[in-house]
């Protein structure tokens, strides 16, 4: 990065706009929806203001931004921000929504590299989830948000869930992707680990006798949660210290994964909140 931020600032002014749905570049770009060409490249896409404003707030680094004249006109205090980081490039409107995902981009996409590592939660860790077979990314995106929200020290994902660099999850985490503790690791593993720490691992299962309420959840904790369809595995429900119920009106199977962790999260918020003020 030049030490000049305006003469960036020029230099992306001179840009040439992008109108070819054929040009390179929009190839690549376009490319990057998929999962295997993220890895191969190395690079991860991001797509929205906000996220671009929370790239830009954690200091994340940018590639390339590309955005219309008319987002330019909106924000241009974070087009500024975004020069001095990423090459720019402005694009016609067309352009734009053929890379983008959503069905009505706001007007900036951008590209970035992939993360080296992430940097995982404490080893012992005060309030933590450990995700086992998650597959719907809007799931894990808002479970990384509500977890950053509650005050969580972070996640633990299983390699076979959705990949933490999908777009819809950077989209749903509300920018917290860019700031919460997160691993991958294999599950069951992680589990006796943290069982042999002392931590209390919590399970949820309709046949449990405990409601999530009863529970002492002031103390170090991780909830364990599964698939969407199936649940947590048997092996790691025997790793569990404790199940507990969500309880469900008559006729409704399950909860949502991302509302479970939220209920399970903000009530072990409300039992520590509880408690430091006796």
């Amino acid at each position: 990065m030049a030490d000049d931020g305006s003469d960036l600032a020029a230099e992306a002014l001179s840009m040439p706009l992008l109108t070819s749905l054929q040009n390179p570049t929009v190839k690549q770009l376009r490319q990057l929806q998929q999962g295997r060409q993220r890895r191969r490249q190395g690079l991860i896409l991001l797509e929205g203001t906000h996220l671009i404003e929370e790239a830009v707030a954690a200091d994340y680094p940018l590639s390339l931004v590309c955005y219309t004249q008319a987002w330019r006109d909106r924000y241009p205090h974070l087009w500024q921000q975004a020069a001095q980081r990423a090459t720019m490039q402005p694009v016609a409107a067309e352009v734009l929504k053929s890379i983008a995902s959503t069905a009505s981009p706001d007007g900036v996409v951008a590209i970035a590299p992939r993360r080296a590592d992430y940097h995982p939660p404490p080893a012992q860790p005060s309030l933590a989830i450990l995700l086992e077979t998650l597959q719907d990314p809007g799931n894990l995106g808002t479970i990384i948000r509500t977890a950053a929200a509650a005050g969580s020290d972070g996640l633990w994902l299983s390699p076979d869930s959705v990949e933490l660099e999908h777009p819809k999850v950077l989209r749903a985490s509300a920018g917290q992707w860019f700031r919460l503790p997160m691993a991958i690791v294999e599950p069951r593993s992680q589990g006796r680990l943290l069982r042999a720490q002392g931590l209390q691992l919590v399970a949820t299962s309709p046949e449990a006798e405990t409601h999530y309420w009863e529970l002492d959840l002031s103390r170090p904790t991780v909830f364990l949660i599964g698939n969407e369809g199936n649940g947590l595995t048997a092996e790691l429900i025997q790793l569990a210290t404790v199940s507990t119920r969500i309880p469900l009106a008559l006729g409704v199977e399950s909860l949502n994964a991302a509302i479970a962790a939220a209920l399970l999260l903000y009530e072990a918020r409300r039992q520590r909140f509880q408690a430091s003020s006796r």
